[in-house]
């Protein structure tokens, strides 16, 4: 990587480093450019608005997860150990950021996309995109469960949706309180919303 581009994959690490820290409206470009030591012309070189970067730093987050979440919803692994070593991935990622920041910081992707959706629809468009792909990957999941006789069928894409939305609360809960051990309620509650009895052993 050249040197432009390590100036511009600083400022989208130093980005999604400080929405997680504090939010997109308390961070200015200013702030950025200086924790990303770069100058803030070289910002409007690569990015027109800090709206823009926040857009390109939300997939480039994602780009950084994808490995990880293909590994963990591999065809070749029980479509239920999918869904627990999700649910355990979850748990770690939350536990790593409390150790950088001191606090838990629940899903870059929904709390950029909620405090944004009524103002910037570029960046509420890049979250629900990713969301999108984050309920494919548990769409299969599930409807790979039913497949093997694990659990009832059902209307999975709509399932997918519940089970996001399980996940996403339980973040917010775990941030606003504070608590990591309320992501250790997310697998028998997702166990609960799928039917799947009894749950696999961790």
């Amino acid at each position: 990587m050249d040197t432009h581009g390590h100036t511009k994959q600083r400022l989208l690490d130093t980005a999604i480093q400080l929405i997680w820290e504090q939010s997109y409206g308390a961070v200015s470009v200013d702030h950025i450019c200086e924790r990303a030591g770069a100058q803030k012309g070289s910002f409007y070189h690569f990015f027109p608005s800090k709206s823009e970067l926040a857009v390109a730093a939300l997939e480039a987050h994602w780009q950084q997860r994808q490995p990880e979440m293909d590994r963990i919803f591999t065809p070749e692994t029980p479509p239920l150990e999918r869904l627990a070593r999700y649910c355990a991935s979850v748990y770690r990622r939350q536990k790593a950021k409390r150790m950088e920041f001191g606090r838990v910081c629940g899903c870059a992707f929904t709390c950029l996309g909620l405090e944004l959706s009524t103002q910037d629809e570029a960046v509420r468009h890049k979250s629900q995109q990713i969301i999108e792909r984050i309920c494919r990957y548990l769409e299969t999941a599930v409807r790979d469960a039913a497949g093997a006789g694990l659990i009832a069928r059902q209307d999975f894409p709509v399932m997918a949706r519940e089970l996001y939305r399980c996940i996403i609360g339980v973040l917010v809960q775990a941030k606003i309180e504070n608590d990591l051990e309320v992501i250790r309620q997310l697998k028998p509650s997702i166990w609960r919303l799928i039917g799947a009895h009894p749950p696999v052993a961790r």
